[in-house]
């Protein structure tokens, strides 16, 4: 399994880029307009936050799931017992960000934002005509005024050697959206899974963008785009005494949108939420 690196300003790279997404679920951008300054900056700033005690005053929300989520409530993905070895933050523009760190964090919302639309749309446009067929709106109106597309801030600690045998800094899973973009780490971590079931490291070189088709995705397109499993794996050495810290950007449709006969956007967001462990 190969995920392909595509050069955003290559004359193919929609072609390029949407093919890698079909074949491997992953697909990989250099020389893309995500501010690598901006997110360094935000790793940083971020980074100070989880290290305090104010992250608690904004504590996540049952029923608009924003706010800080601590390591006691993270997620438990879908089919293992053991929750994940993270903390986060969830950012809509509509929802709560401290004060401090908005600006920053809703220039990058904006930005990421915009592509994330962009690459959307190279995949409508690269989507064979018998697939395209079964959407039930083009998928560049399905995020029109959506108000779920979410950012979350992700810290994963440093590991103290205490944690539950099996436990990983996140388990195997697949996303729930339409697609995640993902600039890379501050540290490696990322494998995916190929069809021959074997992990390999997703190409995360500081400064590349790393984008996955969600599990909305593959169910509008009927299996053309898959949702292919990834984790993030415990780092040993010198690296477990480091932080991890992520950013991705979770491109959702609107609630009322139809995905397939079986599910509406809202229907499949509720559903995937319960089996996290972070709703009723």
């Amino acid at each position: 399994m190969q995920v392909r690196v595509v050069d955003y300003r290559a004359a193919d790279a929609a072609e390029q880029f949407t093919r890698s997404l079909h074949e491997t679920g992953f697909g990989v951008l250099v020389n893309h307009p995500l501010p690598q300054d901006l997110v360094e900056k935000i790793y940083a700033d971020w980074l100070a936050y989880f290290n305090g005690t104010e992250k608690h005053e904004l504590a996540f929300s049952k029923e608009t799931q924003d706010g800080y989520f601590s390591t006691e409530i993270s997620e438990t993905a879908k089919g293992h017992t053991q929750k994940d070895i993270k903390e986060y933050f969830h950012i809509y523009p509509w929802g709560r960000i401290p004060a401090s760190l908005k600006d920053d964090a809703m220039r990058y919302y904006r930005i990421a934002n915009d592509l994330a639309a962009e690459l959307l749309s190279w995949v409508e446009k690269h989507t064979p005509a018998e697939i395209a067929k079964n959407y039930r709106e083009p998928l560049s109106n399905m995020i029109k005024d959506s108000r779920l597309t979410l950012l979350r801030v992700l810290r994963y600690p440093p590991l103290t050697g205490s944690e539950p045998a099996g436990s990983l800094r996140a388990a195997a899973h697949g996303d729930i959206n339409l697609l995640t973009i993902l600039p890379a780490a501050n540290e490696p971590g990322l494998q995916v899974q190929g069809k021959d079931g074997e992990w390999v490291d997703v190409p995360g070189d500081f400064g590349m963008l790393i984008i996955n088709i969600g599990d909305m995705l593959q169910e509008a397109s009927q299996g053309y785009y898959p949702s292919t499993q990834h984790r993030v794996v415990n780092p040993t050495g010198e690296g477990a005494k480091k932080s991890r810290v992520s950013l991705p950007l979770f491109l959702h449709p609107r609630e009322d949108v139809v995905l397939s006969d079986r599910y509406t956007a809202h229907e499949y967001l509720e559903e995937r939420l319960r089996e996290l462990g972070v709703k009723a």
